[in-house]
């Protein structure tokens, strides 16, 4: 689900239903009528197994007008991935990110970050988001995922990356009676814990006098312990040399601020300051020279727990050869609960250095930036805190199907969605008294490394003050009303082959709610929370940095969380109590959304060869109601209407240059609706945690629109053997309209921050805008290859993989304080890396199969941070990587065990400033996550 940082892992049972490649084999809904494969039932090849996953996605593509890439059967069930996202990393042109929590949650295609999730052909969603996160869906529910790189007008058209759409399992897939099962036990290393994954599936079909009736049942359950580690050095500010120039009124090595008007230094430039040697500012009227160095060190220890129920549920009837009825339901559930063990300790004053102040740093060669520095009497706090986080999401759906005298058809199908979030957060803040500090902002590797003159204050709870608290919640909900009518028509002979229209009704509704609260500081020891209420963590960052491992917080899991708000309604009366506490809504929605759409199919023969062609056009109308409660404003409620239309032309071409050789082409137009969450304009503000005279925020535009695209592609395709191909494709999109950050600075006065050091009432505020275009081209390469000639035990050797290559140029504006837009920068799109590749070496010979699989992609800009520091605001990743394994040993031909491995080589996900040429991970480094490494062993079997 969009509505949170994690999510669940699980493994797949694909492919324990399937016993055949007949099973993994079927055609993309977009396929012409009038095509086939190329290759006859006669000289089809039977294959099971690993290969047979492999050779199916490989036909989904061949035998599809549209250009898809799938996962069928074996791919999700047997890939060492712990849910459907981590298995979609391996199609062509996909990249993941987010691989905190022991599992990939964030999906792009072809470096775009908004694919259109669709389930069975049906848009769905999370509470009040607008998408549904793959993560969330259970892969051991799942027969089918295809990737739609190209779409079609009958198509939904939203969604600028593609759509992904997800097929759940069916009775009437099965000849008759099948039950399947499996049972997982997956390790995490970094929680040292074993975590349950199992499913159930039970279906049956009969024969009455009124047709074929089938039900099935799949059920999965899955829980995951993890813990995420993350350590970090602060952001850059400016600090005075060794020997300040007189008149500048600075003392050796104090921090410069930037003034209550900037009068000393502007924070968020572009680049960042100048980091060149003998660089100044201008302090009071005298050039000064300046050093940069970082603000702060911080360790993040957190441990969390997430639960995955999920259940799919099917009735069919199929009176006869030309009908078939179909209702189902659909349900997804998530339990999250973390604890967060945070560290931060300032690196900031300037006293208490000594006589030689010259001594307590070190410079990176060539410049002003300080790499290592000891700092006397630096203020420090912890923060313990918990958040629970519930969903629950169903979808109720029929679905009808008819053939039509010979050759037309009709399809309808109406569906129903509810989905409910909630979520808390609950943490208390300590502080210490002053101590020495001895850090090295990169010691190696991008990793700080930093110790105190008297590291046994950190496990002493009667060295630190309970602080401030914070208190707050979400409960979001949505639901929609959608009903689809689809017909066709087609022949056998002449140009056209098939005509086919629809008509799509879509009643969206949404509502967001918050509470929160907080309160300064209670100023009593940390002893007085009881030894329930105290918790050590110990072995951070797994020995792999020289940092503090171990370190008190006020650990709200052993409270009485009414009685810890007793206490603090000393400092704040108006502190309310659990049975006091109420959400407030402060934004709702109903989007109506009405799409029709009239598309047909020809052929004729090009140099005796076949030429299909599609096209199409998309009408889509929506009708948008807003109402935003403003929590600034006591809540008054605003309104606001919107309506906008948009035809969508749609063109493929397909020709085959010879049986094996393939050449298509496609132009489209699809639109990118704005995020719900970016609607809505109420900010959430947090405190002047660095001491730099304002806060920051981030908050909605109601005045959002959509954002459009023209879409290219190109493709050649090779299908050389029967189960291998060479295919390429060259692509490009020009978007207008995208979604970029703009930071303005605004005054809030009376806003719900606790009054403490903290508190401010200016803020850089950051909402989205439709402020930039931009051009998205590339080229996709990828090779599927099984030989057909390799001896005895080589026999059933291939390899699968595929590069992309990605080139992205975007306008970014550049704002003053008030936040207008002054004139226009470039940059690559957020999130693209210009390089990817996979690589999995596949094995399928008699009981044994075997995958080997690599995956990296190039570091990307990941986003424009806040403009509050002294760095460059590029936030850069480094390349990732994971290297995977998975065994499997079919004991019969009903029972299968599994072996599987993920991230053998221990990678971590790490990040640094960059700008233009300024920046790099070596002087810039910002953050880096440990990610977990995981070791699975499993059963499964299947009985028909």
């Amino acid at each position: 689900m969009a509505l949170r940082p994690f999510a669940f892992g699980t493994v797949s049972l694909l492919a324990i239903c399937l016993a055949n490649a007949a099973h993994a084999q079927e055609m993309a809904a977009t396929t012409a009528p009038s095509e086939t494969s190329e290759q006859s039932p006669a000289d089809a090849i039977v294959v099971t197994g690993v290969r047979a996953s492999v050779v199916g996605a490989l036909d989904v593509r061949r035998d599809s007008v549209q250009i898809v890439d799938s996962i069928v059967a074996e791919d999700v069930g047997k890939l060492p991935d712990n849910n459907v996202v981590e298995a979609l990393q391996r199609v062509t042109g996909i990249q993941v990110t987010d691989r905190a929590g022991g599992e990939a949650a964030t999906i792009t295609i072809r470096g775009l970050t908004d694919p259109l999730t669709t389930l069975n052909g049906r848009n769905i969603f999370t509470a009040a988001g607008t998408s549904f996160a793959l993560q969330d869906i259970s892969a051991n529910l799942i027969k089918q995922v295809d990737v739609y790189k190209t779409r079609s007008a009958d198509q939904i058209e939203t969604g600028l990356a593609g759509q992904i759409d997800v097929q759940t399992r069916r009775p009437l897939d099965f000849d008759g009676f099948a039950i399947s099962g499996l049972a997982r036990g997956i390790y995490s290393e970094q929680r040292d814990k074993i975590n349950p994954n199992v499913a159930l599936l039970v279906s049956n079909r009969w024969e009455t006098g009124i047709g074929d009736i089938g039900l099935l049942i799949n059920g999965s359950y899955s829980r995951y312990d993890y813990r995420n580690q993350n350590l970090q050095a602060g952001a850059m500010v400016p600090f005075a040399t060794e020997n300040p120039p007189a008149g500048s009124g600075l003392t050796p090595l104090q921090r410069i601020f930037p003034g209550d008007r900037n009068q000393n230094w502007t924070p968020g430039l572009d680049a960042g300051l100048p980091t060149a040697p003998d660089s100044t500012l201008n302090i009071n009227g005298v050039s000064t020279p300046y050093y940069l160095a970082r603000d702060a060190v911080i360790s993040s220890d957190l441990y969390g727990q997430r639960k995955r129920p999920s259940v799919n549920a099917a009735l069919q009837w199929a009176p006869d050869d030309r009908s078939v009825y179909t209702a189902e339901v659909f349900y997804a559930g998530f339990r999250g609960k973390t604890t967060n063990s945070l560290h931060f300790s300032f690196v900031d004053w300037w006293g208490s250095i000594g006589p030689n102040p010259g001594s307590t740093f070190e410079l990176y060669d060539g410049t002003n930036i300080i790499k290592s520095r000891r700092v006397g009497d630096v203020a420090g706090f912890n923060s313990g805190d918990t958040a629970t986080s519930k969903t629950d999401s169903f979808v109720y759906a029929f679905n009808a199907k008819w053939d039509v005298a010979d050759a037309g058809k009709i399809s309808a199908d109406i569906a129903y969605q509810d989905s409910k979030n909630t979520t808390s957060f609950f943490a208390i803040r300590t502080d210490r008294g002053p101590l020495d500090i001895d850090v090295d902002f990169n010691a190696g590797g991008g990793l700080p490394a930093y110790s105190f003159a008297n590291q046994g204050v950190l496990t002493d709870p009667s060295a630190w003050t309970v602080g401030n608290l914070f208190d707050s919640g979400t409960k979001t909900s949505g639901s929609a009303l959608t009903f689809m009518l689809d017909g066709e028509y087609s022949w056998d002979e002449g140009f056209l082959r098939r005509i086919k229209a629809g008509f799509r009704y879509d009643d969206r509704k949404a509502d967001s709610y918050v509470r929160d609260q907080g309160a300064g500081s209670l100023g009593v020891p940390l002893t007085a929370l009881g030894d329930s209420g105290i918790f050590t963590n110990s072995n951070f960052f797994d020995g792999r940095a020289n940092v503090p491992t171990s370190w008190v917080i006020a650990d709200p899991r052993g409270l009485d969380k009414d009685d810890v708000r007793v206490r603090y309604r000393s400092v704040e009366p108006g502190l309310r109590l659990s049975d006091e506490l109420t959400f407030d809504q402060v934004f709702g929605i109903n989007e109506i959304n009405m799409a029709a759409y009239v598309m047909a199919d020809g052929e004729i023969s090009l140099f005796g060869r076949p030429l299909q062609v599609q096209g199409g056009v998309r009408f889509v109308a929506i009708d948008t109601d807003y109402d935003f409660f403003s929590r600034q404003l006591g809540f008054a409620l605003t309104q606001v209407s919107t309506n906008s239309s948009k035809f969508l032309p749609s063109f493929t071409a397909r020709y085959g240059i010879t049986d094996n050789l393939r050449l298509r082409f496609n132009y489209g137009e699809t639109l990118r609706r704005p995020v719900f969450g970016d609607l809505n304009p109420n900010p959430v503000l947090t405190g002047d945690l660095s001491r730099l005279g304002l806060g920051t925020a981030t908050a909605g535009n109601g005045d959002l629109g959509p954002t459009h695209s023209k879409n290219i592609d190109l493709a050649l395709e090779w299908y050389f053997e029967r189960s291998s191909a060479i295919y390429v494709t060259a692509f490009r999109r020009e978007i207008q309209g995208l979604v970029v950050p703009l930071t303005s600075r605004e005054f809030i006065p009376d806003n719900y921050l606790p009054r403490n050091d903290t508190y401010t009432e200016f803020f850089n505020v950051t909402r989205p805008v439709n402020a930039s275009d931009g051009i998205l081209k590339g080229l996709e390469l990828g090779l599927t290859y099984f030989p057909t000639y390799l001896p005895g035990l080589l026999d059933g050797l291939g390899f699968v993989g595929s590069a992309t290559i990605l080139d992205s140029e975007q306008t970014i504006p550049v704002v003053d304080n008030a936040g207008n837009i002054t004139g226009t920068t470039q940059s690559a799109f957020f999130g693209v890396s210009k390089l990817s590749y996979n690589a999995t070496l596949a094995y399928d010979n008699g009981p044994i199969g075997a995958r080997l699989s690599y995956i990296w992609r190039k570091g990307f800009l990941q986003s424009n941070e806040g403009r509050s520091f002294a760095n460059p605001i590029g936030f850069w990743r480094t390349p990732e990587k994971s290297l995977d394994l998975q065994l499997t040993w079919n004991v019969t031909e009903d029972i299968g065990l599994t072996f599987d491995a993920v991230n053998l080589t221990k990678a971590k996900q790490q990040s640094y400033y960059k700008f233009g040429d300024v920046g790099n991970p070596e002087q810039f480094n910002s953050s880096t996550l440990l990610l977990d490494r995981t070791f699975a062993i499993g059963a499964r079997f299947t009985f028909r």
